[in-house]
């Protein structure tokens, strides 16, 4: 009884007994929550597009940060090293579709999907090669990113705010709202999805997937530069982050593979519940719980809902 009582309950009694820590935890969690969701987002935009569910995306943010901050380091300044970053991108796009999509167009899903993940080694290579392999300092000063830490008064307490997370926080949510209205109410973004949903159909009313696919993954690689900036902020750019991308997993299942608002909820679901599970229950249970918890919440949506809670219910006749 007194270790059902300990797991079930003691947890809900710290929380109320201590609402300015609770409030603290609920901060970030919402941080962590809002950039697994900018994760989440470069799935998001692929496999919608192209249906691909693109396994290099987290080496693609581990690439864009140490190729920003390389370029720093030889001298150009934060904003020219930004901008070529940009045009880096953009070339790995290209490069992406001529290589790799175009010889195999109309080919099975594993096929593609078996491709991204040589494309992941092949940049983990090649990033290694280029850049080494220690881990890097994000030149969060020299882009104007804001360093510094605010305090909130309330309940009693004080609640801590780095601005930096704010920032992290604001600028994901621009992204992701922008990127939204991009995909539903523009010329292109129609198109990226006629492309999804039957690429032979879209060739034939004259759409072109090699644009399609080049102006996709430039954009998610235009996200996965924002990420590998917000993430390597708050700790150093290293080859360890493309992990990190393994938390999206959960937030598509989540928010479902094709949901652009999906991957928002399903981040801020996996992140404050990450959060809370480590700070009230993790003593309990034993530590490291927030290397599994994420996977756990997956796995029981995956039981009840498994097209995720903004995904296309999918129907075929048998």
């Amino acid at each position: 009884m007194d270790v059902l009582w300990a797991v079930l309950v003691q947890p809900f009694v710290d929380m109320v007994s201590a609402p300015d820590f609770l409030l603290q935890v609920l901060w970030d969690g919402f941080v962590g929550g809002v950039l697994y969701a900018l994760i989440a987002l470069g799935f998001v935009l692929i496999f919608k597009a192209s249906g691909i569910f693109n396994f290099a995306q987290g080496i693609m943010v581990v690439f864009a940060a140490l190729t920003l901050v390389g370029l720093y380091a030889l001298g150009m300044p934060a904003w020219v090293a930004l901008g070529l970053t940009l045009v880096v991108m953009f070339v790995l796009a290209v490069a992406v579709e001529r290589l790799v999509l175009r010889p195999l167009v109309n080919q099975p899903d594993i096929i593609l999907f078996m491709a991204t993940i040589g494309l992941t080694y092949f940049l983990i290579g090649l990033g290694e090669f280029v850049f080494g392999g220690e881990p890097k300092v994000m030149i969060t000063e020299a882009l104007g990113l804001p360093t510094g830490m605010r305090e909130w008064e309330v309940f009693g307490g004080v609640v801590f705010f780095q601005e930096i997370d704010i920032a992290a926080a604001a600028i994901a949510i621009v992204m992701v709202v922008g990127i939204g209205v991009f995909f539903h109410y523009t010329r292109i973004g129609r198109a990226l999805r006629a492309v999804a949903d039957d690429h032979q159909a879209a060739l034939s009313v004259g759409i072109s997937l090699e644009q399609i696919w080049v102006i996709v993954w430039f954009t998610a690689g235009v996200v996965a530069l924002a990420t590998g900036i917000m993430w390597g902020a708050r700790s150093d750019v290293s080859f360890a982050l493309q992990i990190i991308a393994l938390k999206a997993l959960p937030v598509l299942i989540l928010g479902g593979f094709t949901s652009i608002p999906g991957a928002i909820v399903g981040g801020l679901i996996i992140g404050i519940g990450e959060k809370l599970g480590e700070i009230y229950w993790g003593p309990l249970i034993g530590g490291g719980i927030e290397s599994w918890l994420a996977y756990v919440i997956a796995l029981v949506f995956l039981l009840f809902r498994p097209q995720g809670l903004f995904g296309e219910r999918i129907i075929e006749r048998v």
